[in-house]
């Protein structure tokens, strides 16, 4: 069945010109513009997968808590003046140093989403940015960001001081570590020689 990028756009839910922006980008299966220049689309090569929008806040601590209110609700506006239709808002209160956060998780691992939608860079993670996004990309879901160029002073302050504790941890497990591996070392050579002894 043939149909028409405004019927589409009716049965998905989206705007005209969101649908459009899909067409671009070549997310949406089947589309093709025929002999009169109009896009259409035809289901019998290939289901519409309908956009799968997710608004992602976080802040460092849960002391940002009002933070985290406030800036889910920018994502949601954001996400209703691009004419998305938002099927789920997640908001974790954790550093952006730390890998171990359980939504995040979930949602990067679980398929859905088509388009995630964070504030900031940061927001996502402090680093391996391009890691999370070409993942992301091949599951194909892209990575929106509003604001490219802001940063939170007090987030900041918060993963610094995250990130010289974690180290300072470290450096001294090392040690311990390194103690620990010494006795063993000596325990082996002195069996060795009591060994050779008998």
């Amino acid at each position: 069945m043939m149909k028409t990028l405004k019927e589409y756009a009716r049965e998905n839910r989206v705007q005209y010109r969101t649908a459009w922006n899909y067409y671009k980008a070549g997310k949406i299966p089947g589309s093709y513009k025929n002999a009169f220049n109009r896009i259409v689309i035809d289901d019998n090569k290939e289901p519409i997968k309908s956009p799968y929008v997710v608004c992602y806040a976080r802040v460092s601590s849960s002391q940002n808590k009002s933070n985290l209110e406030k800036q889910a609700e920018r994502l949601v506006s954001y996400a209703n003046a691009k004419g998305y239709k938002v099927e789920q808002v997640i908001k974790e209160c954790a550093s952006g140093l730390n890998d171990k956060r359980p939504k995040l998780l979930k949602l990067l691992t679980s398929g859905k989403p088509t388009i995630i939608i964070v504030e900031h860079q940061d927001r996502l993670t402090r680093f391996g940015y391009n890691y999370i996004k070409e993942w992301m990309h091949s599951q194909n879901c892209s990575i929106e960001i509003i604001n490219k160029s802001a940063n939170d002073k007090q987030d900041l302050m918060q993963d610094f001081i995250s990130l010289v504790t974690s180290f300072v941890a470290r450096l001294y497990g090392i040690r311990r570590s390194k103690r620990r591996t010494e006795k063993i070392i000596k325990a082996l050579q002195n069996d060795k020689e009591n060994n050779l002894k008998s």
